[in-house]
This record gives structure tokens, C-alpha cells and sequence, in this order.
């Protein structure tokens, strides 16, 4: 049994990629609406009013 393949070893790697993982989860799940987010304000009139809400939105998920 090599180094790496140790009982012990895996479960230390699994939880640091889980804890990894759950702390990157926000990012994920905010990156759509500062997507949108960013398009809309290229409309040139009302752009930065309609994406307001949706910054505030992002930065709550964040």
C-alpha cells in the first residue's frame, strides 16, 4: 500500500476539499446573477438602474 492510499491520508484530503469546496459555493451560485448583472449595464439609458438591484442581490449571496 503506497503512501498516498493511506486510510488516514484520504480522509484528511476528502475534508479539504469538502471544507474547499462549501467556501467557494457562494462565488458559484452568485456568479449568474453578476453575469447578468454586468450585460445589463451595457443598455445605455437604464442600464446601472435595473443592474442596481441585481449587484445588491450578488453581494447578499456572497
Amino acid at each position: 500500500m503506497s503512501h498516498f492510499c493511506r486510510p488516514s491520508r484520504l480522509l484528511g484530503v476528502l475534508l479539504i476539499l469538502t471544507a474547499g469546496t462549501s467556501l467557494a459555493g457562494c462565488g458559484v451560485v452568485a456568479a449568474p446573477v453578476r453575469v447578468t448583472s454586468v450585460a445589463v449595464k451595457v443598455v445605455p439609458v437604464a442600464g446601472d438602474v435595473v443592474a442596481a438591484p441585481l449587484d445588491v442581490t450578488a453581494d447578499v449571496i456572497d
